[in-house]
C-alpha cells in the first residue's frame, strides 16, 4: 500500500499476505446468515470507509483531476464489481466453496476474450489453449458429480456454479472497464471512486429487494467488518499495490492460490469435503487459468486482474 513503509515491504511478501486474506473471503461469506446482497453491500461499504480517508489525506487533489470520461468508466467498473459480488456471494449459498471460488477465479479467461472482442487485442495460440483447458475443467466440475452419481455439496450446485461463472464474467468487466483508468489515477483515489459506485449499486439492489439493512445480530456486523478488513483491505487493496511493483502475470498466477487456500479452509472450518469431480475439474480449471494468465502476461498490457475476488 502507499504508505511510508512501502519501500521496506517486499512486494512478494505483501502478495502472499493478500492471497491469504482473500482466501478467507468465502469462509466469512458462508458463515454470515444475512442475505447475499446485504453481505456484499456492507463488505464494500466498510472497505470504502477504510480507504476513503487515506485517499482524501494523501491524494485529495487527484479527485478534481479525474475527467468525465474517466468517471464514466469508473462508474461502469464499479457497477460490474457490484454485480460480481452479488452473484458470487449468492453462489456460495448453493454450491461448495471449492467450486465457487475456483470458477469465480476464472475471470482471466473472460478478460482475454473481452480484450479480443472489445479492445482488438491479439489472442495467441497459448491463450486459446488455456481457455479451452479451463472450459473442460468447468464442465467436469459442474456435471461430473451428476454423471457419476456422486453425492454433491450444496443445495443446487449447477445453479451455484452458474452464478460463480457470472461472477467471473462481471469481474472481467470490472477489469476491462477500469484498466486504463487505473493507469492514470493513483491507487486510493481509484478504489475510492470504484468502491463508492459499487456500494451505491449494491444499496439500490438491496432496497429494491426490500431487504433489511440494520436488523442483524452483533456477530453479523463483526463478519461484515472482517470481510472488509481481511479480503477487502489486506486482500484486494494490497494486490492492487503489488501490481505497481510486480509483473501482472506474477500477480495473476499467484491468485491461483486463493481456490486452494479457500478449499483447505472450507475443509477445516466448514467440514466441506470436495467431491472427486470438483477436485479433478478444479485442477484442470486452475491449469487453464495458469496457461491463459502466463500467456497474457507476456503478450498483453498490464491488467488489474488481481482484483477479482473474490
Amino acid at each position: 500500500m502507499q504508505f511510508d513503509a512501502e519501500a521496506r515491504v517486499s512486494p512478494l511478501a505483501g502478495l502472499a499476505v493478500a492471497i491469504l486474506a482473500v482466501s478467507t473471503s468465502a469462509i466469512l461469506v458462508t458463515w454470515s446468515e444475512a442475505p447475499s446482497l446485504v453481505k456484499a453491500f456492507y463488505r464494500v461499504l466498510f472497505t470504502l470507509a477504510l480507504v476513503a480517508p487515506v485517499a482524501l489525506a494523501r491524494n485529495g487533489g487527484d479527485f478534481a483531476r479525474i475527467s468525465r470520461r474517466d468517471l464514466f468508466f469508473a462508474g461502469v467498473s464499479g457497477a460490474a464489481l457490484a454485480l460480481h459480488f452479488a452473484s458470487w456471494f449468492e453462489s456460495l449459498d448453493w454450491t461448495s466453496v471449492a467450486a465457487s471460488v475456483t470458477l469465480v477465479q476464472a475471470q482471466p479467461l473472460f478478460v482475454a476474450l473481452g480484450a479480443w472482442a472489445l479492445l482488438d487485442e491479439r489472442v495467441t495460440g497459448r491463450t486459446v489453449v488455456g481457455i479451452a483447458i479451463a472450459l473442460v475443467g468447468m464442465v467436469v466440475m459442474s456435471l461430473g458429480d451428476f454423471l457419476t452419481g456422486a453425492a454433491v455439496v450444496g443445495e443446487d450446485p449447477l445453479y451455484g456454479n452458474a452464478l460463480a461463472v457470472v461472477g467471473a464474467v462481471t469481474a472481467a468487466g470490472y477489469v476491462l472497464a477500469g484498466r486504463s483508468l487505473r493507469q492514470r489515477v493513483a491507487l486510493f483515489p481509484y478504489v475510492t471512486v470504484v468502491y463508492g459506485v459499487c456500494a451505491l449499486v449494491l444499496l439500490a439492489l438491496t432496497l429494491a429487494r426490500g431487504l433489511p439493512l440494520f436488523d442483524y445480530a452483533a456477530e453479523e456486523w463483526l463478519l461484515f467488518a472482517a470481510m472488509a478488513l481481511g479480503p477487502g483491505l489486506f486482500g484486494h487493496t494490497v494486490i492492487n499495490w503489488a501490481l505497481a511493483h510486480l509483473e501482472s502475470s506474477v500477480v495473476s498466477v499467484s491468485l491461483l492460490g486463493e481456490p486452494v487456500g479457500s478449499t483447505l479452509l472450507a475443509l477445516v472450518l466448514l467440514s466441506q469435503v470436495p467431491t472427486p469431480a470438483t477436485l479433478a475439474g478444479g485442477a484442470v480449471v486452475l491449469g487453464g487459468i495458469y496457461v491463459t494468465a502466463s500467456a497474457r502476461g507476456r503478450d498483453a498490457p498490464s491488467d488489474e486482474a488481481a482484483v477479482a475476488d473474490a
